[in-house]
C-alpha cells in the first residue's frame, strides 16, 4: 500500500471540481495506490517520461511513484487534452 501525496496545483484542481467528480477521481487514486504495481483498466505509463496516466471520465491524471519512500504523488490533475502540457 503505497502512500498518496498531492502536489499544490494538483490539490488546487481537486478542490475546485465538483464535490462527486472529486470523490470519484480520490476513490480512483486509492485504488491504484493499494497496488500501484498491478493490472489496472485505465492506468498506462507515459512514453519517454517516469510518470503514469489514469484515466477517469474526461479527467487525467498523472503521477509518479517514489519506490524509496512508498509514495504515490500526483503530479497534476486537468482535462484529457491540457494534462500534457
Amino acid at each position: 500500500m503505497y502512500t498518496v501525496e498531492y502536489s499544490r496545483e494538483a490539490l488546487r484542481t481537486l478542490m475546485h471540481m465538483p464535490r462527486n467528480v472529486r470523490e470519484l477521481i480520490r476513490s480512483k487514486i486509492e485504488a491504484v495506490a493499494s497496488n500501484p504495481l498491478g493490472r489496472h483498466a485505465n492506468v498506462s505509463r507515459l512514453q519517454g517520461r517516469p510518470e503514469y496516466r489514469l484515466r477517469v471520465q474526461d479527467w487525467r491524471v498523472i503521477y509518479r511513484l517514489v519506490d524509496d519512500r512508498i509514495v504515490l504523488l500526483v503530479i497534476k490533475i486537468g482535462a484529457r487534452g491540457q494534462v500534457y502540457e
